[in-house]
């Protein structure tokens, strides 16, 4: 089958796409920026377009020749998001009849079960795209999902983070509410069974794993799994849903843009009401996986490193960020650097491993009080703050979160480029070279570019100038010596 695949640069497409390769399709990946999948080790055998849903004259081509579109988008954490994927659905829905696609595959939420119980925002908007998709005239499998457990997944960092940094804690009522989550591999393995559904299938599927649960059992079972002594849970009524966003922000990598509808989302029990799926798609000789194999699973990816997508590598400002301009004049005249050069008494390759170990656990080689204020600081006015990490110790790909900044440029060896994603009165960015130099030796170069909007800009940089020294100094003392700590150097 040829198959298009939106949302690639996603937790669940990124996963998928390889997957769809590997049973042998034909896959092509739309993508706002075709850059975003240069480094994905798939890419080469996929097929990269640019396009936008949210721009239908971009879409016509993308759908030119497909059989089965996935559609794995959202805009969960964007303001206005129900506008956004309700325009974005109808696009896809129009190009897809259009073009002549076979089948359409949407991954949705669950939907609530007590009558007249009123969805949150991101369970409304979810299944508003299931019925715009299902009414298409394209036959649709409408896939409903409640919470996924597999490494890297948003649910599973907000279950980690939370159960490993709090022995002790006072939860909203809603953790007694009873859910019954999936598996990640059980994910797939519904999204890439759907492509040989019958063409007369046009409508909603449940699918969840075979255990129905508390988010507080998930708590204390993944507690069990991960070895921690049993946690003490005391649910309150007086935690609501936006408070208990901020309390999730405040303690996950997950930001609070993207924690209140998750949080929310919780509010509603969310248990299957049919398998039907089965029919179409048989369980697995072993049956479908437990919680805490799901759980298990996922805790050796993470301790192995070997997480292949990240919910952070989505998610981002609301419009993608233009690259960094080589003329200080597009800003308008004004464009704040702060540049630091040092030789290295180490060859470049050993100084190229520490650059693109920046970040995560290994920190930014400076004044980790400072680095962990501003991530604290950004946290409290709604940014992604400090703690998204990365997803690999040792490499980095592009389009890639990393703490709160996003991978732009990646040369290996030579060049890493971050955007700044913290909420900042301009934009900013961070580079880090490497360059060969005499006698075996290397040269780092380091450059943070600040372009600011209006006054609040320029009193920004203004204000934060005096501690570069310590920052952003320290931070090239540091990398230049962890390099030459790896390699002997006569004294």
């Amino acid at each position: 089958m040829r198959c298009l695949v939106t949302g690639a640069t996603g937790y669940l497409g990124g996963r998928l796409a390889p997957r769809l390769l590997a049973d042998g399709h034909t896959v092509r990946c739309l993508a706002r920026k075709a850059g975003r999948l240069r480094d994905v080790p798939w890419a080469a055998r996929a097929e990269i377009v640019e396009g936008d849903l949210r721009k239908p004259e971009t879409l016509p081509g993308a759908f030119e020749g497909v059989e089965v579109a996935y559609y794995l988008v959202h805009s969960l954490g964007q303001a206005g998001f129900e506008t956004a994927d309700r325009e974005a659905a109808n696009n896809f829905a129009a190009a897809a009849q259009a073009a002549g696609v076979r089948r359409i595959i949407y991954l949705g939420g669950p939907e609530p079960k007590a009558a007249g119980e009123l969805p949150s925002a991101h369970l409304r908007s979810r299944a508003e795209v299931g019925r715009i998709l299902l009414g298409s005239g394209v036959p649709t499998a409408v896939l409903r999902a409640a919470v996924i457990i597999g490494s890297g997944s948003a649910s599973f960092e907000m279950l980690r983070h939370l159960t490993e940094r709090l022995p002790g804690m006072v939860t909203p009522r809603w953790v007694r509410n009873r859910i019954q989550p999936i598996a990640v591999r059980d994910v797939l393995r519904y999204l890439i069974g759907c492509v040989d559904l019958p063409p007369e299938v046009n409508r909603s599927f449940d699918i969840a794993g075979p255990d129905v649960l508390t988010f507080q059992d998930m708590m204390q079972r993944y507690a069990r799994v991960a070895g921690l002594p049993r946690r003490i849970i005391l649910p309150v009524r007086a935690l609501t849903p936006a408070l208990s966003s901020y309390w999730v922000g405040m303690i996950t990598p997950v930001p609070n843009s993207i924690a209140r509808p998750l949080v929310e989302s919780l509010v509603h029990e969310a248990v299957a009401r049919e398998h039907d799926i089965a029919r179409y798609v048989p369980d697995p000789p072993g049956g479908l996986t437990g919680f805490d194999e799901a759980v298990a699973l996922a805790l050796a990816k993470v301790r192995d490193a070997e997480v292949e997508t990240r919910w952070s590598t989505a998610s981002g400002p609301e419009a993608p960020a233009e690259p960094l301009p080589s003329d200080p004049k597009w800003s308008g005249g004004t464009a704040y650097t702060d540049l630091r050069e040092r030789t290295v008494r180490a060859p470049t390759a050993a100084l190229w491993r520490v650059i693109e170990g920046v970040g995560g656990e290994h920190g930014w080689y400076s004044f980790p009080l400072a680095w962990s204020l501003r991530g604290w600081l950004d946290r409290l006015v709604g940014g992604v703050g400090l703690r998204r990490g990365r997803r690999d110790p040792h490499r980095l790909r592009v389009g890639e979160a990393l703490d709160f900044w996003r991978v732009e440029e990646i040369v290996p060896g030579e060049l890493l480029r971050l955007r700044a994603e913290m909420r900042l009165p301009g934009r900013a960015w961070l580079e880090m070279r490497a360059e060969p130099a005499e006698d075996g030796r290397s040269r780092y170069l380091q450059r943070a570019v600040f372009l600011p909007h209006g006054l609040a800009g320029h009193l920004y940089w203004k204000s934060v100038a005096p501690f570069h020294a310590v920052v952003f100094g320290g931070m090239a003392r540091n990398i230049a010596r962890g390099a030459e700590h790896t390699v002997p150097h006569p004294t």
